[in-house]
């Protein structure tokens, strides 16, 4: 900076131009993005679209990031995919986003095809995925499937969960008949009797509530097929803009901080059912003595980090990539330390360790 000022202090002193440059200096160095775009891995709900469950509800719901940069003028963007992480990593490709929501599968698609993400928040663990049947259906087992339409979306989480499950009973994708549909779509289909049976989420249960559905298997029975969520950063992004990609990452901590709160566990659970798609009492059975701090974590803890490379590891045994994907070199945890530094957090969430079951000190 000293030498720039003596280089232009000849033509442009007493002008106030120096004193213009240096003042400018710090925005230069710091260079904004007119907008932050963020991907939602669902079609959301309502209109317009809003996330429905886990910490990013509240962060989209309650402006965590839009706050953070309102001062700069800076547009936040959240931005919904019907077509789940298959579109999400088709805009990435294209540059058409700069932070995302993702699956494990779908986030493992895209690094092995070459999507140059990183991954920089966990939104989710252990999020259970429920098998449900018509209710005068003779399908009792998994092993009943053989043979069967059954309906979930490929190239998401719920696939990966769905060949670990058919596993169990030594079946696989050729031994069913596999109807591939957005949650949606398959949701219609199954009401209409098009399809026999859904690998599907909390909306499988709803679905039994209501007398047309029956859950034959869940994966709280079978913890190794529960998946798990994150938050990626387009490298584009944030290697152009890296203190913005801090500040968007420190918002995000803030809202999974405030959601994980057991003093918040009330307002987080009404946010949700006022979503629509679940009612609030099935989130409190869901969630029922299960600390929201376990659940809704951002860190990359020896359990997350163990499911995650299972996953990669899945992923490449079942044949659903093509090249093996190295989830150490993916991880970059430079953001989420600066964030959990800079807020005092560091102790704020448990870990386990990567059998999931002992707890150690954040």
């Amino acid at each position: 900076m000293r030498s720039l000022f003596h280089r232009l202090r000849p033509w442009a002193a007493g002008t106030g131009i120096v004193l213009a440059l240096l003042l400018a200096l710090p925005a230069l160095a710091t260079p904004q993005p007119a907008v932050i775009r963020i991907g939602v891995s669902t079609a959301g709900v309502g209109n317009p679209p809003r996330v429905s469950t886990g910490w990013t509800s509240v962060a989209q719901v309650h402006h965590y990031v839009e706050d953070e940069f309102a001062k700069d003028g800076v547009k936040v963007e959240w931005i919904f995919f019907k077509g789940q992480g298959p579109a999400v990593n088709e805009a990435i490709s294209n540059n058409q986003l700069d932070f995302t929501t993702l699956g494990d599968l779908p986030a493992i698609v895209g690094r092995s095809v070459g999507l140059d993400t990183r991954l920089v928040l966990v939104t989710g663990s252990r999020g259970n995925v429920f098998v449900a049947v018509r209710p005068d259906s003779g399908i009792k087992t998994i092993a009943d499937l053989r043979g069967k339409r059954v309906a979930f979306n490929k190239g998401t989480a719920t696939q990966l969960a769905a060949a670990r499950i058919l596993a169990t009973v030594g079946l696989n994708e050729r031994d069913i008949r596999v109807v591939n549909m957005e949650p949606a779509t398959a949701k219609a289909a199954f009401l209409s009797g098009d399809v026999d049976a859904l690998f599907t989420t909390l909306e499988g249960v709803k679905l039994q509530q209501e007398g047309k559905a029956r859950i034959i298997y869940s994966s709280r029975d079978f913890p190794d097929a529960s998946s798990q969520g994150f938050v990626l950063v387009n490298q584009r992004f944030a290697q152009q803009y890296p203190a913005a990609t801090q500040r968007v990452v420190t918002a995000l901590v803030r809202a999974a901080d405030w959601a994980s709160s057991d003093g918040n566990r009330d307002a987080v659970l009404k946010l949700w059912g006022s979503a629509g798609s679940i009612p609030e009492a099935l989130y409190r059975e869901e969630y029922n003595n299960i600390p929201f701090a376990q659940r809704l974590s951002p860190l990359f803890d020896p359990f997350i980090v163990a499911r995650s490379r299972q996953s990669a590891a899945d992923a490449y045994k079942y044949k659903l990539i093509r090249q093996p994907v190295d989830v150490d070199r993916w991880i970059d945890r430079r953001y989420l330390d600066a964030a959990l530094k800079a807020l005092k957090l560091e102790k704020r969430w448990p870990q386990f360790d990567a059998a999931g079951k002992s707890q150690i000190n954040g």
